[in-house]
């Protein structure tokens, strides 16, 4: 039978004569750690497993489970850590309540999430969003379906992770990425289980609140898991397996407003010379904004496999399987308002500085304005793969090998499919009309619902008056995989100072690709004469009324995309492809008319390769006789980063230039591929101290140099140019295959002092950052000069040729200007154990961080550019769970607030913004009705807490969306 030998740790706990609940659930947060034990004389190690004995005797009689038991589990894992680290632990596999582990993790201190359709996908750690966040599965690289680092938490069901880890201080051992920390998931590892057998089984339904205001909206979902842990062959032999299923509706109603990317004199005002670029007598306007009604269904499958071998005392073989499946299927349905940019009669502004926030638009000859109706499909079909075999050898009483091989991959389809409706005079008509009589009248209230009014208000229901004028579809493929290999040794010392020394190395290989593709049919401007707009039949469409809050808006129809289309396209729907169209340099455009040159450039691939090795010494001395242990260390860590570039070269041969054929067969000879990049070096010195001041309190220093490389599709090699309405070219390469990673020098101090059941931890933490990857704006670009395929001129939809001009071109680089991040976090756990039965069930779990930064970022989406905090720094995050528990009996109430802080919303385009404070409540209660079936009651977003957001001031709003609550209630079995 696999035994391991008790470690300090665990030898500790028993002399200290701990309870045996906490000495076993300190001996189960070691696990994971890889502690090791130290040389100790006979005599000692004897005495010590005597009381290891007695204690684990006593096990037997003290049971402590449930929540409870999750809270002792998580701060034995923390004050027995050689880092500065969060821990969160599940009393059993399968038993964490969670939706998703986003938000588990939101529990911990000094870390806050960003909402994304109601549920926590991104977290935050001490000011700083989630691009600076390294993640891993059982101590291994993770890929992400977000084309970016970070990788999505909500594909991580919580009942397939037995616990995990946010190291805030690094250590030379730990791959390298974390600039705001590291979080680290772990799935079961079978042979530590407490039983030999262990079964759990949940079934949860679920309802949604607001689904009833969203037509078509889902209001029922469930939650399926199953886990099964078994131990054979004399438990050197274990197996672990997981499934877990969510389907649960999405649903929400918002506004949008967009950004503020227009100009036009409204005031009348003389000698006005703060406007855009500092023109003269002009004030901002917005593009306009959106009403929309989302509904849809995500659906989320995960598997979790894992084997573990030990035949012999000093050797452990495991290899483990995760995987997750999530889809979802939704749609987008209300109005897209566009006000008509400069050219647009303007009546009664209103404004916020020099921002429009209201007032009268009407159309005219030359501009844009009109209200269009939306029907927006939305596809995403992501997969999340991660194996890995880990051998554990411990060659000597003092040589410890560890080898693993693992491998992650990635895989997202989003399809938007995009419907848009134009107002007729008569839909009826021969040659049907786009009704140019249009008049918007609004009135921003800040971060409350806007006042609005439109003219075609009666047509908006009115199937004689609406036609379908155009369809896009414009896909996002993203693969990511990643391939490590990983040798590490550790040897345990002879010295008063060093208690061993650590040192391996890691090689990895990844390789990103992105894949655009487009199909698009008519014109959302205006009915086209080619490709003319679908009249609609009362078989195709829903009249919709809005309702609760919105309910003062005007009706309007939801139409059912397929029968839309297989009308449209009676020979069948046209699927999206990559092309360029009729881009400059194509021999044959195949009778394409627009030029889709960007669906070529935006496809390619990245490659990063990443050599790292590192040495390490663990400390254990003493210091004026008190107990100091911790780690000093060096990982050097060497990076190959490249990616394809398709460069202009004119068509020269001599340059490289290529016949480069698309997917309808479409050939152009203007450009040239290529793979560029670049190498670097970097060199991580790290410190953890940790000195022990008292049996139950000790004091924690942490200094280290850190790195977090740039998303990976920012390295992307490529650019783009499109032509706006008004003939202004503008361009971007927001991505650039030669960004280097973000450097930062952080310290962290912290005093931890544990009770029974319970703990005090008060830290102060400070970064330096190093730099920041900024977009950089080139105004009055010169796009042909630097080889950009552009027109001379555009026709409007009203037929006349309008002149091009050069506007901006955007690019990514990485600036020379940082700044600090600092901050303190407080953290108070009490379970009131000595309270006389039944008020020995009460306890409360509470953290509160202070984060700031003297980096300012600035916003021109509100117009005048603003000063904004860094993204995802919130000054204040306060955590609070009260929980009572009593014979079986569970209840607990959780808060989680951020005050305001600033990311990413997705409107048309992705955009910074700033979001208004939130507090988010949930309450749980659960019965155990007997040693085998329990039920549970849930409750999410208690107070059906929306979210809220703004550009630059309050006064111009950006999106309030709201989601409704959560009910959840299952039943959960074990044996």
């Amino acid at each position: 039978m696999f035994k391991l030998k008790p470690s300090v740790l665990t030898l500790a706990l028993a002399a200290a004569g701990l309870p045996g609940a906490m000495l076993h659930s300190a001996a189960f947060a070691a696990e994971p750690q890889q502690t090791e034990p130290q040389q100790t004389s006979d005599s000692t190690e004897q005495e010590a497993a005597n009381q290891t004995k007695i204690n684990q005797e006593d096990l037997e009689h003290i049971e402590v489970t449930g929540y409870r038991r999750s809270l002792i589990d998580s701060l034995n894992a923390k004050r027995f850590g050689d880092t500065v680290s969060e821990q969160l632990s599940a009393d059993d596999l399968g038993a964490l309540p969670d939706v998703s582990m986003a938000d588990a993790l939101t529990r911990l201190p000094g870390i806050s999430a960003v909402r994304t359709g109601g549920q926590a996908a991104e977290i935050n750690i001490r000011g700083m969003s989630g691009g600076f966040v390294f993640s891993t599965l059982n101590g291994r690289e993770q890929v992400s379906t977000s084309g970016s680092r970070s990788i999505e938490f909500d594909q991580y069901p919580s009942e397939l992770i037995s616990s995990a880890a946010v190291y805030k201080s690094p250590k030379a051992s730990l791959i390298e990425g974390g600039l705001a920390g590291t979080v680290e998931l772990a799935t079961a590892s079978p042979l530590t289980a407490d039983k030999e057998q262990n079964v759990t089984l949940n079934v949860r339904g679920m309802y949604n609140d607001r689904a009833s205001e969203v037509y078509g909206a889902e209001e029922f979902g469930h939650r399926l898991s199953f886990s099964y842990q078994g131990k054979f062959l004399d438990e050197t032999l274990g197996v672990a397996l997981g499934y877990a299923r969510l389907e649960q509706p999405s649903v929400a109603t918002q506004f949008i407003g967009l950004a503020y990317n227009d100009s036009k004199d409204v005031d009348g005002l003389a000698n006005d010379t703060n406007g855009p670029d500092g023109g003269l007598n002009k004030e901002y306007i917005s593009e306009g904004f959106e009403l929309q009604h989302l509904g849809g269904l995500e659906v989320r499958n995960g598997y979790m496999g894992a084997i573990e071998w030990a035949p012999v005392s000093n050797f452990k073989l495991k290899a483990d399987a995760f995987l997750s499946r999530f889809d979802s299927e939704a749609f987008a349905r209300g109005f897209r308002v566009k006000l008509g940019g400069p050219n647009v009669a303007v009546a009664n502004p209103v404004l916020d500085g020099n921002a429009v926030i209201g007032g009268t638009f009407n159309r005219t000859s030359s501009s844009y304005t009109r209200v269009e109706l939306v029907n927006d499909d939305n596809q995403d079909f992501d997969q999340v793969n991660s194996f890995g075999v880990n051998a554990d050898w411990q060659v000597t009483d003092r040589l410890n090998v560890a080898a693993d091989v693992s491998y992650s991959s990635a895989k997202s389809d989003f399809r938007n499919g995009l419907l848009w409706s134009n107002v007729a005079v008569d839909a009826n008509a021969d040659k049907p009309l786009f009704d140019e009589n249009v008049s918007i009248s609004y009135q921003l209230n800040g971060l409350d619902l806007p006042d609005l009014g439109f003219n075609q208000a009666d047509a908006f229901s009115d199937i004689n008056r609406v036609m379908v004028s155009k369809y896009g579809i414009y896909p996002y493929e993203n693969e990511d995989e990643v391939k490590a290999y990983r040798l590490d040794f550790k040897y345990d010392l002879d010295s008063d100072w060093l208690a061993s020394v650590e040192f391996g190395v890691r090689w990895s290989d990844r390789t990103y690709s992105n894949d655009r593709s487009v199909f698009e049919f008519g014109n959302d401007g205006g009915f086209s004469s080619t490709e003319p707009p679908l009249q609609l039949t009362e078989d195709m469409v829903t009249v919709v009324d809005w309702s609760g809050d919105f309910s003062y808006f005007p009706s309007y129809l939801a139409i059912d995309l397929d029968q839309a289309l297989n009308a449209w396209f009676p020979e069948g729907i046209p699927q999206p492809v990559q092309t360029w169209g009729n881009a400059i340099g194509v021999i044959d455009p195949m009778g394409y008319t627009t030029n889709y040159a960007w669906s070529v450039q935006q496809s390619g691939e990245v490659y990063e390769k990443v050599l790292a090795s590192y040495l390490m010494f663990n400390i254990d001395t003493e210091i004026g006789g008190l107990p100091l242990t911790g780690n000093i260390g060096l990982r050097r860590v060497d990076t190959d980063q490249s990616a394809t570039l398709l460069q202009n070269v004119g068509g020269d041969p001599a340059q490289g230039a290529q016949y480069i054929v698309d997917e309808v067969g479409i050939i152009n000879k203007f450009y040239a591929p290529t793979v560029v990049g670049v190498t670097y070096t970097d060199y991580l010195p790290s410190l953890n101290l940790s000195l022990k001041l008292t049996d139950d309190s000790q004091l924690r220093f942490a200094a280290a140099k850190v790195m977090a490389r740039p998303p990976i599709n920012r390295l992307a090699g490529d650019a783009s140019a499109t032509t706006n309405n008004d003939g202004i070219i503008n361009g971007s390469s927001t991505n650039n295959p030669f960004l280097k990673p973000f450097y930062a020098t952080q310290y962290d101090l912290s005093y931890e002092h544990y009770f029974e059941e319970g703990a005090l931890v008060a830290a102060l933490f400070y970064k330096n950052i190093d730099s920041f990857i900024d977009e950089f704006d080139i105004v009055g670009f010169d796009f042909r000069a630097n080889g950009f395929n552009v027109p001379d001129y555009i026709v409007s939809p009203s037929g006349e040729q309008i002149a091009t001009t050069n506007g901006t071109y955007t690019t990514a680089v990485n600036n020379t200007e940082g700044g600090y991040i600092r901050g303190l976090e407080l953290a108070y756990t009490q379970v009131f154990a000595s309270l006389p039965s039944p008020f020995s069930g009460l306890g409360l779990n509470a953290s509160y961080s202070y984060s700031e930064s003297e980096v300012q970022k600035f916003t021109d989406l509100g117009g005048n550019s603003v000063p904004q905090t860094l993204e995802g720094l919130s000054k204040h995050v306060a955590n609070l769970t009260l929980f009572y528990g009593y014979e079986g009996f569970e209840t607990r109430v959780s808060a989680r607030y951020r005050s305001s802080f600033v990311s990413e919303q997705v409107a048309v385009n992705s955009q910074v913004v700033n979001f208004d404070a939130e507090t988010v409540l949930d309450y749980q209660a659960s019965y155990q009705i007997n040693d085998n079936l329990g039920v549970l009651f849930q409750v999410n977003n208690l107070t059906d807490e929306p979210t809220k957001s703004y550009f630059g001031t309050e006064a111009k709003t950006g999106t309030l969306q709201y989601f409704g609550r959560q009910f959840f209630l299952g039943v959960t079995y074990a044996m």
